[in-house]
């Protein structure tokens, strides 16, 4: 029986400075995976004092970032005045909503030592009824998120949505799909099909997924309705992350920082950041002096509709 409907294997992107990143969502044929519409795989990198992520004040619509880090501090703000250090374990939920700035610096204590930065960045598209809801920020630690052990030694941490009998206090406008399962050698656990879009992806080390394999820096979507076993037969740790939720019913477009349900959405959020409109995107308190400008790309070449499965 097929259990993998899709392999995708991350896309290395240069971020500056020599910071890649691993690009997995969007991807050709398929766009998204319940409501996850980008999925970055940040790192392992390792920064010298004095050196580490710094990314200048920049606009979203109509989504939310996840920030979920393994290694490393960022120091968060935002329009709303949110001034959060994220730290390993923790979850930065922003949501964007009409319209929001952020900017993710260096904390000073990264400044003064050397740093490993390894995390996930992702964003879940908002959906119908909600892309204009005021924009948001929630900052959850680490000893607020649920954690279930498994007797063959996985940790499955709920980072959002519900699974393995445990919801997240992050709170998801949309059936929702996101964990952390940290699988020592030997260990184990059975993926239900609670869920009707699910996939895997691999951020160290390596998983079984029956008897398939599936290598760092690889995404597995999977066949709807089956329960499957993930395994880890390897001598050393892995680290997969779960994903999904329900099928988004319509497409989202996606360009630069802004996604939407029409491309006019999105044009009118590129006016507004063009033009600098503080009524859409006020400045960031305490980092108002830098900001990323609008792409110099024509108007409209990257609007392009993003479904949950090849068209």
């Amino acid at each position: 029986m097929k259990i993998i409907e899709k392999r995708i294997e991350g896309r290395l992107r240069d971020l500056g400075d020599g910071f890649q990143v691993r690009r997995v969502l969007p991807a050709g044929g398929q766009r998204m995976i319940g409501p996850f519409i980008f999925f970055d795989h940040m790192g392992p990198v390792d920064f010298p004092a004095g050196r580490t992520i710094d990314v200048r004040p920049h606009p979203h619509v109509a989504l939310a970032t996840v920030t979920y880090l393994f290694d490393g501090e960022i120091l968060h703000r935002d329009s709303l005045g949110s001034r959060q250090e994220i730290h390993p374990g923790d979850v930065n939920w922003m949501v964007a909503g009409r319209g929001i700035v952020h900017s993710e610096r260096t904390t000073p204590r990264s400044l003064e030592q050397p740093t490993r930065m390894h995390g996930i960045q992702s964003w879940v598209a908002l959906p119908d009824g909600h892309e204009d809801d005021p924009p948001a920020f929630h900052h959850h630690p680490q000893a607020t998120l649920p954690v279930v052990h498994t007797p063959e030694g996985a940790r499955l941490c709920v980072i959002a949505g519900e699974a393995f009998g445990r919801r997240s206090p992050v709170v998801t406008p949309w059936p929702t799909l996101y964990v952390d399962a940290a699988m020592p050698p030997g260990a184990r656990f059975e993926l239900n099909a609670d869920h009707e879009e699910r996939a895997v992806y691999v951020a160290e080390g390596r998983v079984h997924l029956e008897d398939e394999v599936l290598e760092a820096g690889e995404l597995a979507l999977l066949a709807p309705g089956l329960t499957i076993q993930i395994h880890n037969r390897g001598g050393h740790t892995a680290r997969a992350m779960l994903l999904g939720g329900a099928r988004f019913p319509t497409p989202r477009h996606v360009w630069w920082n802004f996604v939407g349900s029409s491309p006019e959405r999105i044009e009118r959020a590129k006016l507004a950041w063009a033009e600098r409109d503080r009524r859409i995107f006020p400045d960031v308190p305490g980092d108002e002096l830098e900001f990323i400008p609008l792409p110099d790309i024509p108007a409209g070449a990257q609007v392009a509709p993003s479904r949950g499965a090849p068209n």
